[in-house]
């Protein structure tokens, strides 16, 4: 009897537990523009408009705190001025991953901000060089605000911060040892 009262009380426990774990767990869809320029070229350049597309994993820690992991399709680069390439664009398309420490206040406002980590797949920059031109892993540190409705219709605005070089090629003439930056705006639903 004793047995069958302890394995009642872990059954009815961990079902609670678990119950818990997915009401706490959400997904949702994200779309929105970009626009990206680069940081710390010695080159001109001007931002260039691209977009983002994907998915979101998030967990309630409580109330107030979540974790966030976006998949996202991002179009990013820059547009060349002057010189070696005047006016062409640098056209970079990565699969982007977010991670970020959610805050939300009780009336829909929100802050956030972690790493991200986006992989290279594909480029378009054949005018300079036959050679691939990017780096294929690019990481930085990501920061936003936004609002979300009750809903779960959601606006919100991000920037992204490069911290490691874009260039694998390496050269005398101009510093290839630059970074992406990109501003955000999203829509979202999180079901």
């Amino acid at each position: 009897m004793k047995n069958l009262f302890l394995l009642c009380i872990v059954l009815v426990s961990s079902s609670v537990f678990s119950q818990s774990i997915f009401d706490r767990l959400h997904f949702g869809i994200k779309a929105g523009g970009n626009y990206s320029d680069f940081s710390n070229a010695n080159f001109d350049t001007e931002g260039l408009p691209g977009f983002h597309a994907g998915a979101i994993i998030a967990f309630d820690i409580n109330e107030k705190w979540s974790v966030q992991e976006d998949f996202l399709f991002s179009t990013q680069g820059a547009k060349i001025k002057g010189g070696f390439s005047d006016g062409k664009d640098l056209k970079l398309s990565y699969v982007s991953v977010p991670i970020v420490l959610k805050y939300k206040t009780s009336f829909g406002l929100y802050f956030e901000a972690g790493p991200q980590v986006g992989i290279l797949v594909s480029e378009d920059f054949k005018e300079l060089t036959n050679d691939d031109f990017a780096e294929k892993i690019d990481a930085g540190m990501v920061g936003g605000i936004g609002y979300q409705f009750p809903n779960g219709l959601g606006i919100g605005a991000r920037y992204y911060y490069g911290l490691t070089d874009i260039s694998k090629i390496k050269s005398t003439t101009i510093n290839t040892d630059f970074q992406n930056n990109m501003s955000q705006v999203s829509l979202f639903y999180i079901f």
